[in-house]
């Protein structure tokens, strides 16, 4: 079995299992996701005082740019979030809604919560004043977890949840409404 099989049957497992696997496995995966992100951003900044990279924009249209893109990120990841609550499941892929979730932001795209926090890496980016956050590590970061989504979850969200969540994906555009890719 691949790698990436065994990985899909954890998680299969793990959405399956008893509550208190799920409960337990919770804080670990929020953890993990946390560090990973926080990872990329240092990067981003270990690489501009190596490298020392320009100012990105002017202060003032930086920060407005910071603090629309924060806030923007925060909303969206936390609508998302709060209707993930609502049916007693988290955004770790160890402990997921027991039901495919279509309701909120999750009507106009399958990933929202995921798209909430690539907005707000970008924030982030601009508060920090991050040439290389905003130009090469945030866009990085959304290449793997694209991967990681298409590769691992999708898979594993299709074996749980089956022709449900095949229809749901063929209909709904996996970030951004609007764009969907006509598929025959």
């Amino acid at each position: 079995m691949r790698l990436r099989d065994r990985w899909i049957d954890v998680l299969y497992r793990a959405a399956t299992g008893t509550r208190k696997t799920r409960v337990l496995l919770t804080p670990i995966g929020l953890t993990v996701f946390g560090l990973f992100t926080t990872l990329f951003v240092l990067a981003g900044l270990l690489v501009d005082r190596l490298l020392g990279f320009p100012d990105l924009l002017p202060e003032r249209m930086r920060l407005s740019a910071a603090i629309s893109l924060i806030a923007f990120g925060v909303v969206v990841t936390a609508w998302s979030a709060i209707h993930f609550l609502r049916v007693k499941g988290t955004p770790v892929p160890f402990n997921p809604p027991p039901k495919l979730v279509k309701s909120g932001p999750y009507r106009y795209a399958r990933n929202p919560m995921v798209t909430g926090v690539f907005i707000l890496l970008f924030g982030i980016g601009f508060a920090v004043n991050s040439v290389s956050l905003v130009c090469f590590f945030t866009p990085l970061y959304v290449l793997v977890n694209v991967w990681e989504l298409k590769q691992i979850e999708e898979p594993e969200l299709v074996k749980r949840l089956g022709d449900e969540y095949v229809e749901y994906r063929r209909q709904t555009p996996m970030f951004f409404p609007g764009l969907r890719r006509e598929r025959g």
